[in-house]
């Protein structure tokens, strides 16, 4: 079963800035984007750096210290020189809560 759990206030979130929160002791980070709410795992496959401290272009995300760019919604790299995907996590609104689910379904 999916177990969503709190993880910020919606009103906390500027459109394009990264938040990064801990939820089970998984670093991820919450990103709002075109009119959608993100979660997606904060550390760069390529050089185990925080993504929260990148910048976000409609939905990518891109790591300060190389440049690599993830997708939000998929996790998978869109730029060099990161190749491998990062885990991206469902998220769902209730008034403003913005929940998030690190947990695998059975």
């Amino acid at each position: 079963m999916t177990t969503f759990e709190r993880v910020c206030g919606l009103s906390e979130l500027a459109e394009g800035t990264p938040k990064r929160v801990e939820l089970d002791g998984t670093p991820i980070s919450v990103v709002k984007t075109e009119g959608e709410v993100f979660a997606i795992y904060d550390i760069c496959s390529h050089a185990n750096v925080s993504l929260s401290e990148g910048e976000v272009d409609d939905c990518q995300i891109e790591c300060w210290l190389h440049g690599s760019s993830f997708d939000l919604r998929t996790g998978k790299p869109s730029g060099l020189p990161a190749t491998r995907p990062v885990p991206v996590y469902p998220v769902k609104i209730e008034g403003d809560d913005v929940l998030v689910s690190v947990t695998q379904e059975s």
